[in-house]
């Protein structure tokens, strides 16, 4: 019995001794290990990398753009299901444990024990806050001394932090696979809904992606993605947190992914996207960009910009087609699976209803198309083969793009086509309207490019813009970025100095040949009208700009001087500097379609300045507002305690005058001039007041026309990206004006037939159209209301005439009853005052 007693006291003895040495281990080692562990307070004011989300003005998504794609969800806006669905997937006694699961520890032990030497991966045993610490706080290494640092990281964290805080900061954080951060994001990706729109299905694939999101690859892996969201789901019904029956329907139910590109998702809005991302990466750099959590709210209106992009396209393609078929885009082998191999040609993204195509086989009376497949999700070729017919009639605008056939129309398809050749098609319609089953019609990428815009005339927003045919072909912005020479759309800045300096829309200039010294043996320079040869003789202004008069116009411009004018275009945005060159009057220099929209905005406004946008307000991502475009005082906007019948609020406008209002008046009432009887005369079919003006440069290189009405500027060019003549047919009012009129057909179909706004002081005084002098009685003339500012409008019996005589005196005065002045000799009509510090 004493040897008893003594052995189990030696037993107790060494038990104290051995536990007092763990415990003496156990904490050297937590001391050891903790020495150099990371701040855990850092995770109070974590804000994690979250996406810029661009919308349109509607709120509709235009855009997003991250690095890591996540959008940053409270624990608040989760709902029950999703984070049940986790819970069960990662860690069902998250709520009751302090950090560590013991019994998962020991399970994963024993595990390792088994597998020990077989070069397999140790089975996890990481509750949620030792992923988030391992997560935000560690690497991924696989040791035990990483393994330690996350117990005692996630026992502090514990302590430090509340279980829901930690649960949110894993939500968030975890790569869900295919680019997407957090569950808000993946829930986007997968199935393009909100998380409160996940079915339990959904959300219990969602939650089985943490462990391997590679190798659940809804696709790829579909089976054993299949196997783990059904595991998932199983471990909802056992933890009592779904009904067996809401379980047995999820096992059903097909793992249907939506793909879901990281692109402008407005259908046309891609430029648009661009140029607003380029704006905020100046505004804010690269890392606010990326990973600010942005929310951006642009002025796009998504039916104009779609209205825009249709339009714009069938002008530039209506054009490229009249000038013939320039051929294939390549040639194919079609033997064996055409398929395959048509796959991998590069097709535009972004031109629908358009489908590349490879011809199968040619008759006369048609061509048998194989459509490109699609891919699915991970990136296989989808197995399904679409044929269709391009039919006799699908060609008929197919003409040679050279002589001698050009002018010949095909009378076969095998003349257009042969099998091989790889090209784009569209539905063909009939003549009711509708689309002819099965047959399409044969198209090709158009070579002319060009760019339209359209603004708000009196805040500067951008409702719509099309930068280019397609966006995927070339991203390219020519509605900024190409700086092209507007024509005779600059001609009313030219006007608008006239004005400001003692002109008015009734002085009468001669229209005859002109001949400029340009000096320093540069020779002379004889301007001449677009009909070369042809003059009117005396003319109004209204008239010479009705019909872009440029003997005129550059007369106009020596006499008031080109250093005025150039500080018009640099007051309205046109230019920075412009050369004091006779020529820029015509047009010459070089800007963009944003600028002139931009100009002529002003004309439309009454003269403000205007400073075009494309974004109205930007919040962070704690919603506050960082940057507001509508920058006018509202006095009475946050009155307290609600309306008490006080006065209304009152917007404050202190943007400057860039021209008077009466000029601009009468700028806009000579360019509805140009539409009705001029030459954009085909405007008149939009059926409202409509304001504008066409450019055709040298070479017919350019064509232009910017309109616009009491609150819609549209602008728009066509030309070649390297520039060349687009024919001699090529107008202004022919190729551009089209364009822009079956764009406002559209745009103000649903808006009021709004007369633009006369200005306090303007005068309306019937005159006689030809003479610019009031009608006698008896007078059998033509006879128009003319807008003239006080003191301005012409007496009974003379009118001013804009021809200086050869020293450079006054202008002569020339009576009614001169005729058209055919007369009189080329020497009196062609010696300028010297209006530009004698340049010239």
């Amino acid at each position: 019995m004493r040897f008893l007693v003594r052995f189990l006291g030696f037993l107790f003895t060494a038990g104290t001794v051995v536990f007092l040495v763990g415990v003496a281990g156990v904490a050297g080692a937590i001391w050891h290990f903790s020495r150099d562990l990371p701040d855990y307070s850092q995770l109070q004011d974590y804000e994690p990398p979250v996406m810029t989300r661009v919308h349109a003005s509607d709120g509709a998504l235009l855009g997003e753009y991250s690095k890591e794609r996540r959008l940053y969800l409270p624990i608040q806006a989760m709902p029950k299901l999703v984070t049940n669905a986790f819970l069960a997937a990662e860690d069902k006694n998250f709520y009751e444990h302090g950090g560590i699961d013991f019994t998962g520890m020991a399970r994963a032990a024993v595990v390792y024990a088994q597998n020990l030497g077989s070069n397999r991966r140790p089975q996890g045993a990481s509750t949620i806050t030792q992923q988030v610490a391992k997560n935000f706080l560690l690497t991924n290494e696989v040791s035990f001394t990483r393994k330690i640092k996350e117990a005692l990281l996630a026992m502090r964290i514990e302590r430090a932090y509340s279980k829901d805080r930690i649960l949110e900061l894993y939500l968030n954080e975890i790569y869900l696979g295919l680019g997407a951060y957090g569950i808000a994001a993946a829930s986007l990706v997968y199935f393009d809904k909100s998380v409160n729109e996940l079915t339990v299905a959904e959300a219990a694939y969602l939650a089985a992606l943490p462990k391997a999101p590679a190798q659940l690859h809804p696709v790829r892996n579909r089976d054993r993605a299949v196997e783990r969201r059904n595991y998932v789901i199983d471990r909802l019904v056992e933890n009592g947190w779904i009904k067996q029956a809401d379980a047995d329907k999820a096992r059903k139910e097909p793992l249907a992914v939506t793909s879901r590109s990281n692109a402008a998702h407005t259908f046309a809005g891609e430029y648009f996207a661009e140029e607003v991302r380029r704006d905020i990466f100046e505004r804010y750099g690269e890392k606010k960009l990326y990973e600010g959590g942005l929310s951006v709210r642009t002025t796009l209106d998504p039916k104009l910009q779609v209205m825009a992009r249709k339009t714009m396209a069938a002008g530039l393609v209506n054009f490229d087609e009249a000038q013939g078929w320039r051929g294939a885009i390549s040639k194919l082998d079609i033997s064996g699976d055409w398929g395959v191999k048509l796959a991998d040609v590069k097709s535009l993204s972004d031109i629908s209803p358009w489908r590349m195509a490879v011809v199968l086989e040619t008759s006369e009376q048609s061509a048998r198309i194989g459509f490109q497949p699609g891919r699915e999700l991970g990136g296989a070729i989808s197995k399904d083969r679409q044929t269709g017919l391009i039919t006799l009639e699908g060609v008929r605008w197919a003409k040679a793009a050279s002589a001698p056939a050009r002018s010949k129309t095909p009378n076969s398809v095998s003349q257009i086509l042969s099998p091989g050749d790889v090209i784009y098609a569209d539905p063909l319609f009939g003549k009711d309207g509708h689309a002819v089953e099965g047959q399409y019609r044969l198209r090709q990428l158009p070579e002319v490019s060009g760019a339209m815009v359209a603004m708000d005339p009196w805040t500067g927003r951008v409702v719509a813009m099309v930068g280019g045919f397609s966006f995927d072909q070339s991203q390219f912005n020519r509605a900024t970025q190409a700086y092209r020479q507007p024509g005779s759309t600059f001609k009313p800045l030219v006007y608008s100095a006239a004005m400001d300096n003692g002109y008015t829309p009734a002085t009468i200039m001669i229209d005859g040949p002109i001949e400029i010294d340009q000096g320093q043996g540069a020779g002379v320079w004889r301007p001449e009208n677009f009909s070369v040869g042809s003059y009117r003789g005396p003319i109004t202004l209204r008239e010479a700009l009705k019909w872009s008069v440029n003997t005129v116009t550059v007369r106009l411009a020596q006499d008031v001087g080109m250093p005025l004018i150039g500080e018009y275009a640099k007051r309205f945005g046109v230019y920075e500097e412009l050369p004091n060159y006779l020529s820029y009057s015509l047009g010459a220099g070089e800007t963009t379609v944003m600028r002139m929209v931009t100009a002529y905005s002003m004309f439309a406004n009454g003269g403000r300045r205007v400073k075009p946008t494309l974004i109205d307000r930007i919040q962070d991502r704690y919603g506050r507002t960082i940057f507001k475009h509508d920058a006018r005082e509202c006095r009475g906007c946050d009155a307290p305690g609600g309306w008490k019948n006080q006065p209304e609020p009152q917007l404050v406008d202190r943007r400057e005058q860039v021209l008077d209002s009466m000029t601009a008046y009468q700028i806009t009432s000579m360019l509805e001039g140009v539409v009705q009887g001029g030459t954009a005369s085909v405007m008149r079919e939009v059926g409202k007041p409509i304001a504008g003006k066409t450019g055709t440069t040298s070479d017919g290189k350019d064509v232009w026309f910017i309109g616009f009405s009491s609150d819609l500027v549209v602008g728009l060019y066509l030309g070649y990206d390297k520039p060349r003549s687009l024919g001699r047919a090529a107008q202004g009012g022919h190729t551009a004006a089209p364009i822009v009129k079956e764009f406002m057909k559209l745009a103000l179909a649903d808006k009021p037939a709004t007369p633009f706004k006369i200005p306090a002081g303007i005068r309306l005084v019937r005159i006689d159209a030809k003479s610019g002098m009031r009608p006698g009685q008896g007078d059998g003339g033509r006879t128009i209301l003319e807008a003239f500012k006080p003191g301005t409008a012409p007496p009974d019996n003379y009118s001013v005439v804009g021809v200086a005589d050869q020293d450079g005196r006054m202008p002569q005065v020339i009576p009614p009853d001169a005729g058209n002045m055919q007369g009189i000799s080329p020497d009196s009509g062609n010696i300028m005052r010297p209006g530009t510090g004698r340049l010239y």
